[in-house]
């Protein structure tokens, strides 16, 4: 294992300390509007629609967006998104205050925080980029995973006792209070250095999203992985999709709860992993081999066993590698694409990888409600029933074992694909 010098990136600890807590207040206030909304309306998908307009722009707009943040300063972009996303916040505390939010207030907010989310997070991945010696970037992103996963835990248990004891007012004053920290922080105490490239003449912004696209068309590897994370994210949000559908129908709320649980905590102990392990010989090897492990075990144990203590096993061992993968991944993304370009790359990489995230969760919906629940509690069959089990639920099981079936071979055909190409720093 490599010991990390912590003056060496005593900067980036800094930006990516506050940032995590900020992250934190920005995350309890989107659960707690939640919340508040379902309290109002009782409709599931008025309050799905929250994330929707909050993920939309995300999508639509980050190669464009990823233009912008190359052209632009990285420092005073994250400053300038950050500042709009808590005035949107402000805007919702103002609406409350005066008993006038409606739902088509918090549709254009979530929006707009969006799509400032958008612009900075391009800014932010150079920025840690430019912040971070090369031979940090494996551990540095383990710590992003770490905050990442702590984060997912602890949103819900605290914006939920705040909105519960005290009111979705002092959820949002506590998102304010961490905005502000990171905020001061950021504009006082850490200079940015810009990429080598940024005081040059920028080309149009649609020059410049085509030049990303070209780099990603040209750098196979790149291609090959962003593909790759392409067809698992389908997979992955199928999987977001059905589970609800799986756990609620054979057990209760607080089962599915141990799961999302127990998949955090793995999330955090892998993230803890992938800041401490040497580099690997063969990083590309490493993502496969993580994503074969994830694919390979939750999907199917979550298939073909209905015990609690089995699904939760299932949430560790998918879990587990994926801090793993992430933080390979980020290494050989930040190695191989130029600091002036990372803005431009990784909003385009964003589009095309997080594309299918919408596909995914509608189609897990889809085949769970007229496919395959009608197809198993139709059938009279004794395999099936021994396999994915009686009643309402067992065809949410038997799709879970195709999302499985659909994960190995896809983790096993890429692993073929992408065997030329084997990266290592060494």
């Amino acid at each position: 294992m490599k010991s990390i010098h912590f003056s060496a990136i005593k900067r980036y600890l800094l930006l990516w300390a506050t940032q995590s807590l900020s992250a934190l207040g920005s995350g309890m206030t989107s659960y707690a509007l939640v919340l508040w909304l379902y309290e109002k309306t009782g409709s599931a998908l008025q309050t799905a629609l929250l994330s929707v307009c909050s993920y939309a722009p995300y999508v639509v707009m980050s190669i464009f967006a990823g233009a912008l943040s190359d052209r632009w300063n990285k420092k005073r972009t994250m400053l300038l998104c950050d500042l709009f996303a808590a005035l949107c916040t402000i805007a919702v505390l103002a609406l409350i205050k005066t008993d006038t939010l409606s739902m088509w207030h918090l549709y254009l907010l979530n929006a707009v925080s969006g799509l400032m989310n958008t612009v900075g997070q391009p800014a932010a991945e150079t920025a840690a980029t430019m912040l971070v010696p090369k031979e940090y970037y494996q551990q540095t992103s383990g710590l992003r995973g770490l905050s990442q996963s702590l984060n997912t835990i602890l949103t819900p248990i605290l914006a939920a006792a705040l909105f519960s004891l005290v009111g979705i007012e002092a959820v949002i004053a506590a998102d304010l209070f961490t905005f502000a920290v990171a905020f001061i922080t950021l504009w006082a105490f850490i200079p940015i250095p810009e990429p080598k490239a940024y005081s040059e003449k920028p080309d149009g912004i649609l020059r410049s999203a085509k030049e990303a696209l070209r780099f990603i068309r040209d750098k196979r590897l790149i291609l090959y992985l962003i593909l790759f994370l392409g067809c698992i994210n389908l997979t992955a949000s199928m999987y977001e999709a059905v589970l609800p559908a799986l756990i609620l129908s054979k057990q209760n709320a607080a089962v599915l709860g141990a799961i999302n649980a127990s998949a955090g905590v793995a999330a955090l102990i892998g993230s803890a992993v992938a800041v401490i392990l040497p580099a690997p010989r063969n990083r590309v090897a490493v993502i496969c081999l993580s994503l074969l492990i994830s694919m390979g075990t939750e999907n199917l144990l979550l298939a073909f066993s209905g015990e609690p203590v089995v699904w939760c096993i299932g949430a560790v061992l998918g879990w587990l590698p994926i801090p793993i993968m992430n933080a390979n991944m980020d290494v050989i993304f930040r190695t191989l694409i130029p600091p002036d370009m990372q803005g431009r790359v990784w909003a385009c990489r964003n589009t095309l990888q997080f594309c299918t995230i919408p596909a995914g969760l509608i189609l897990g919906g889809v085949l769970t409600d007229a496919v395959f629940e009608p197809f198993v509690s139709g059938q009279n069959n004794a395999v099936l029933s021994t396999l994915f089990g009686e009643g309402k639920g067992s065809g949410a099981a038997m799709l879970f074992f195709i999302i499985g079936v659909v994960g190995v071979l896809t983790a096993v055909i890429f692993s073929v694909i992408l065997k030329k190409y084997r990266f290592s720093e060494k």
